[in-house]
This record gives structure tokens, sequence and C-alpha cells, in this order.
């Protein structure tokens, strides 16, 4: 007997001699994982989106430790009826500031009441005590409100919208000194990264900051959950009478958080009374649905007290990993299902012990090969050279481990500890729709292989249209809150995403000056480009105070020597407000801050930063001289690379995959047919969502894999089953024997589960959306190509061997 067959039979006695030790033991896991996975973490943070040791990254934090700018909110308030400027506007503003002050970690509020109104003095005079020229101090009326904010150079798209008919309230949070010292020093080591210093010991150092720094973040992301709620509750005091909006990168953190674990709870009780449903009406018996249902919900306690215990923590892009881990334990636990049924029907002597070993004994080699190429499917995760990817990739390689236990060793023994009872015949409708199929497929071989060539022609055409734009703001749905509260911070308040400019300037050849005319100029030039581009918002500068005291000096720019002269002389506080998170006097270096309007129809994003950088350097700015930094250059970098990896790496996951069926098959010719459904599988996903539009981003990059790791599970149970019956019959009758067996379950498995993930659909979260409909589309092209092209490629060049895989 063969090792294989020797291997299956020990299983199978162990799965039936010791089903209660196996029951017990994972009851055990059971516990010790429902424990671990209070530790299990879903993390939003900006991080979680990066590429390892990224430098764009790198270059941000340093810019942000040099400029130091502050944590806030944005909370903007729209009067529902009457004017901006209005008595009732002021109260309300300052009854929110109040309220918003007694927040633990709030630093200060800023606001059209307390920020420094110096254009209302006569004259400029600096050294004037900057907090006295205030509504808070002069409560100005609103007729001088209105006047002083129109077209402002400073507060104008930041406090006050263009239109003058919301205002904002910005929210500064405290640092934590702690978290603030750990990672300046982590910023310091990553420093060498640019400059090719950086060593293991290095590496070291980091990850020891890190794990000091991990705890801290958590009890921030926490607080900061709770900081906003307040707000909201405080904002609810005045919602009868305006409209509020809440803006930030802690605000989207929140609500993206808010929405993972929604849809979690919801939708993943959803696709389990939807799979419940489904698998009553195909199996019609209550032991068909608790099982399968078991061994789902003990997968998913079991992965997830493993994500805890590892600290693998789940982000936007690994949000479905649970819907992802009903299908891993379901595909393999119907397959078992309907192994066992037809040996029931087949064999009525058998005692119930054997049925489940017999089932064990047949299926354990398909179903652990099936796990291990679902794995290679996963793993081409691995090669995206994208962090959260990678991370995810690994994160479902874990999940299929589980799966594949859960399903060979606790359905098994459960199934063993059952009584016996009478399988009921599977429905006349399904078989006779089986045989209709099959000998469709051997009348019409040649009609099928045009049909699939064809089928992958246009699915590359549609592959090349794949692009990778796309925006936080539209990860929503129209009618969500959060999708309404970004559009209109996006929109009316200079934009949402930030970009940064930073400009090496030139030394003044007088060391008294703190910046020369030119460089003044300069910056002016730069920031009169940046205005041409209809999707950049607010624009904030040194460019911006001189605007302000070219106000103040009855319109007449001030001088090098003047503008030296204020800077010394002005209010330290004031001089912070308008210049300190802009002009670096020890590093030589100025910043342009900016925001995107993300929310821009047909925008672009690669081919701005083209054009903007041409632009620039059409100014006789050296490449060398400047930065672009922050949020939407480093999101911009992973959709390009995004793109880039998804090419690249799909090469290679085919070619590792058809080095592992070869492996499995011992046939060349075998491994090339089985890997041809995968290839159409996946091509069908990436071309249907280029004919479609659908761009690829963070969520939609995964499902290639899911599509490749559904696909190659069910050819490796057809092949194998084909390539058993080819030595016992005719290749003819070896098709139809692999469609009534084999061909059962991976309907059943299609069926189910995607009907299951069309609830998915229904999210206000349009990745998760996305995700349920292409996952289920998967699973239909997979059920496909492997129920037509598979056996037609089979029939066609595959009899029967001397020696078989089972026999080798």
């Amino acid at each position: 007997m063969s090792n294989t067959k020797t291997n299956n039979g020990i299983w199978a006695r162990l799965v039936t001699k010791h089903s209660k030790i196996i029951v017990a033991c994972f009851v055990v896991l059971i516990a010790i994982a429902a424990w671990y996975s209070q530790n299990f973490r879903v993390d939003a943070s900006a991080e979680t989106l990066l590429t390892k040791n990224n430098q764009l990254y790198i270059q941000t934090q340093i810019m942000d430790s040099r400029f130091a700018p502050q944590e806030f909110i944005l909370v903007a308030y729209q009067p529902k009826q009457g004017d901006l400027f209005s008595q009732q506007t002021f109260d309300d503003i300052s009854q929110l500031s109040e309220e918003f002050k007694q927040i633990d970690r709030v630093d200060e509020t800023t606001s059209i009441l307390n920020v420094p109104l110096i254009s209302m003095q006569e004259g400029f005079d600096p050294s004037v005590n900057a907090s006295e020229w205030s509504w808070q101090n002069k409560h100005y009326s609103p007729e001088q409100m209105k006047q002083v904010f129109t077209d402002h150079p400073i507060y104008t798209d930041l406090l006050v919208n263009q239109q003058q008919s919301a205002t904002a309230i910005q929210i500064l949070f405290k640092p934590d000194p702690e978290l603030q010292k750990i990672e300046n020093q982590i910023t310091e080591l990553q420093k060498k990264h640019l400059t090719d210093e950086f060593t293991e010991q290095d590496q070291d150092k980091i990850e020891k900051l890190t794990q000091q720094a991990d705890p801290i973040k958590t009890r921030l992301q926490n607080v900061r959950q709770k900081e906003i709620d307040q707000i909201y509750e405080i904002t609810d005091k005045v919602r009868q009478r305006a409209n509020i909006y809440l803006g930030g990168g802690q605000v989207l953190a929140y609500q993206l958080i808010k929405i993972i674990k929604n849809d979690l709870l919801v939708f993943g009780s959803a696709i389990a009374i939807v799979i419940c449903i489904m698998l009553l009406l195909l199996f019609r018996q209550w032991r068909w649905v608790v099982l399968p249902v078991v061994c789902c919900a003990v997968s998913v306690v079991i992965t997830m007290g493993l994500f805890g215990m590892l600290d693998m923590r789940t982000t936007v892009i690994s949000s479905n990993f649970i819907a992802l881990q009903l299908i891993l334990t379901l595909a393999i636990v119907i397959h078992l299902i309907v192994q066992f049924r037809q040996l029931a029907e087949k064999h009525r002597d058998y005692s119930h012990h054997q049925l489940v070993a017999e089932t064990i004994h047949k299926k354990i080699a398909p179903c652990f090969y099936a796990g291990l190429t679902t794995s290679v499917g996963f793993a081409s995760l691995i090669f995206s050279n994208i962090q959260p990817v990678i991370a995810f990739g690994w994160m479902m390689i874990v999940a299929m481990l589980v799966s594949t236990l859960v399903s060979l060793l606790l359905f098994p023994a459960l199934l063993n500890l059952m009584p016996l009872k009478k399988v009921k015949a599977r429905s006349e409708h399904v078989s006779k729709g089986m045989t209709a199929l099959a000998g469709f497929v051997l009348s019409h071989k040649a009609l099928v292989f045009v049909l699939g060539s064809g089928l992958l022609v246009g699915s590359v055409l549609g592959a090349i249209k794949l692009d990778v734009e796309n925006s936080f703001i539209h990860y929503f749905s129209d009618s969500t809150k959060v999708r309404k509260e970004l559009e209109f911070i996006d929109q009316q308040f200079g934009g949402s995403t930030p970009l940064d400019f930073v400009y090496d300037i030139q030394p003044a050849d007088n060391p008294d000056l703190v910046m020369t005319a030119e460089n003044v100029q300069t910056l002016q030039k730069i920031q009169h480009v940046m205005d041409q581009y209809p999707v950049i918002g607010k624009e904030m500068s040194i460019v911006n105070f001189t605007q302000l005291a070219k106000q103040l000096n009855d319109g007449k720019p001030l001088t090098e020597y003047e503008l030296t002269a204020v800077y010394h002389l002005l209010d330290k506080e004031l001089s912070e407000q308008l210049l300190g998170a802009y002009f670096s006097p020890e590093h030589q270096q100025v910043r342009i801050s900016t925001r995107i309007k993300d929310s821009t129809e047909g925008f672009n994003r690669a081919e701005f930063l083209q054009r903007l950088r041409s632009d620039i350097e059409g100014l006789g700015i050296a490449p060398g001289s400047y930065q672009l930094t922050n949020l939407f250059i480093l999101y911009q970098d992973i959709l390009q690379r995004l793109f880039e990896s998804q090419i690249s790496t799909l090469g290679i996951v085919y070619g590792v995959l058809a080095l592992v069926l070869l492996i499995i098959f011992r046939s060349l010719k075998v491994a090339l047919i089985a890997i041809v459904p995968n290839i159409i599988s996946t091509m069908v996903i990436l071309g249907l969502m280029g004919w479609f539009g659908i761009s690829l981003d963070l969520m939609t990059i995964t499902i290639a894999a899911i599509a490749m790791g559904i696909a190659v599970d069910d050819t490796i149970h057809f092949v194998h089953h084909y390539l058993q019956s080819v030595e016992q019959q005719s290749k003819d009758e070896a098709i139809k024997a692999t469609y009534h067996s084999v061909g059962f379950a991976m309907l059943f498995t299609s069926v189910i589960i995607t009907a299951g993930f069309g609830m998915l659909g229904f999210s206000d979260f349009i990745p998760s959306v996305m995700f349920g409909l292409l996952t289920g589309l998967a699973m239909l092209i997979a059920l496909l190509t492997d129920l037509t092209l598979l056996p037609a490629m089979l029939n066609k060049f595959v009899g029967a061997r001397k020696h078989t895989h089972s026999d080798a």
C-alpha cells in the first residue's frame, strides 16, 4: 500500500478512535483562544497603510517634528437659518468652545471668536498683545466680523468658508510627552534609512521603542474614540439650529473602526444566517447545518485568539477576514459532507464509524492539498512589497491553517460522536443538471475551449484598463453621515487630505535678515502655481502672513528689512500662530501647508503630482531643494505600488502554484491543466474591474488572491477525483462520476457562499460592498471554469496512468 494511503488510514483511525479526546482538546483550545481574543484589535491608524521603512513616511515624520503641527479635530458649524455672523452664532461657538475645553486632552480651541484680528488695528503695530484684538475682548459687531473675514488671507477656508455660510472650531489636543519622546527617538533612528547608514542594531532599538510605544498608542486610541463621542454629544445641543460636521484624521479613523466593527457584527451575523438557511435547503437535515456552523465558529474564535496572541491587528485591508474564514472552512467541510452522504447512500451496510473513517480516508489528501494551494494563493500578497497587504497575506495563511485543522479533525470527530441517521436523497433536479452539464461539456469540448480562450482574452484587455485612482471619501456610501461630513469639510473648508511642500531657502548674505526678498518672491511664485489647481484647497505659509501685512500696510508689501523687524517684534504667541508651523530658521526651511479636495470628480492624482512637480521645477527650483510630504503623498505612493505589485506578483504566484500542483499530481501536463482555471478566474475578476471602472485599491487588490484561493480549492478536488476514477473506468465515465461527486460539493459551496457574501452588498462601506460582490463573483467564475473548461481539458488530454497520484 502506498505511503499516501497509509497516512490517510492512520489519520482516519486517529479521528474515529480518539474523537472524544480531539473534541476535548478543541474545547481547551477554544478556551485559550477566547482568552487571547480579548487582545484582538482593530487598527485604523495611518501607519497601517504604509510600507515598511517607507522613506516618504520617514520624511513626513521628520517634517512633522520640525514644524510641529498639532493633532486637531475640525468642527464645522452651519446655521440652518439666518446669517452666519449673528449673536446666536457667537453664543453657540462660545458655548461649544467652552465645553470642548473641558475634555481632558484638549489644549485649546481656535475659532472666529478668539483668533487675533490684527487687521482691525489702525495701522500695523506688531508689538501689541495679539489676544487683545479678538472678538472675546472687543466684542465686534456682526457687520465688523463679516467684513474682517471676507477674503481673509489666513482665516478664509480655515475658520470661515468662502461663501460665509459656515464657520469652524479647531480643537487642538495636547501631545502625550512620553509617546512624543519615543516617536522622536524612532524618527531619529529611521533618518539613517535616508543616508543608507541604518544597521541591525538600529532596527533592534526601533523594535524595543515600538514595544514601549504600543501600549501608549492603544490607550490613546481608546481615549480618542471616547473624545469623539464626547464631541458628538456636545454638538448635539446645537443641532436643532445648525448642521454640524466633524473632520480630521482622527475622525476618519474613528468612523473606519466604527464601521468595521459594525460590519463584522451585523454582516457577519447576516452571512451566518444566510449560510444556515442555504445549508438547510440544500442538505435538508439539521446536523448538516449545526456541524458546519460549529466548525466555522471554532475556526473564527481560534483565529482571533491567535491574532490576539501574535498581535496581528485587523486593518481596513483585513477587516473582512471573518468572512474569508467562513469561505475557507465551509469549502472543506461541504466537500466532506457530500463525500459522507454519497458513501452512506452507496454503502448502506457500513457502520457510522466506517463511513466517517472512509470519508476521511478519501478526502484528507485533496483537502490537505487544497489548503496548501489556497495558502499559496494568499501567499501572493506577501510579494506585494506593501506592508499592510503583506500582513494580510500572513493572516490568511494562519486562517487557512486553522480552517484545515478544524475541518479535518474537529468536524469528523463531532460527526463520529453523532448517531447514524438515514441520509436524505439529493435533489433530482441538481442531479439531472449535473448530468446535462457533463454531457454538454463532453460533446462540445472545442466550443468550451473557444469560449474559455475568448473569456481570457477579454479579461486581459479589461485588466489593462485597471487604474489606482481612489480616495478615502469614496470608501463610504453617499447616504452615510461620515461621507456627508467628509465632503462638507473637503469642499467648504479647503480640502481634507494634507499635502505639504517643504522648500530649502537660500540663506541671506546679511546674517541680520530673517529671509531675503528673493526667497519670499520664490514662495509667492510657488503658491501662485498651486493656486492654479482647483483640487488644491487651503494653502498656508509665510506668504499668507505677507499678504496680511500688505493689507495692513496700506497695500504696500513689506521689504525684507521690515519683514525681519516684524518677525522680531511680533508678540511671541502671535508669531507662533502665524509663522511657527511654516518657517524653521534653524534648518532654513519653509513649509507650504495645503489640503487636497479629495472629493473632486475625475481627479487623476498621479497626473496631478507629475504636473505639479513639472510646474514647480519650471520656476527654476531644483528637484533636490524641495520635498512633497504628508498623507496625500503617502497614499498615492501606496496606490502606485499596488498597481506595480499586482502585475509582478501574479506572474510569480502562477509559477509557484504550478510548481506545487506539479509536486501534488506528479505530472507536468496535469499541473498545467489545473493552473488554467485559476489563471482565468483571477484574470476575469481583474478584467471586470477594468471594464467597469472599479479602481484597484487597498481592499480590491486582495480579490485576485481570494479568487485564486477559491478556484484552486475546487480544482484540486475535481482533478484528484478524476485521476482516481479514470483508473477504473473510461475518461467519459470518470468525468461524469466526478461531476456527480465533487461537482455537487463545488456547486453547494459556491451557492452558499455567494448568497452569504451577497449580504455585504448592503454595507455602507464601499470596500466591503466590493469585497462581497467580487468574492461572490469569484466563486461563480471559479465554479464555471472548474465545471466546464477543466473537465474538457482533462477529458481531452489526460487518461489513465500506470502510477496515479494516489498510488505513487
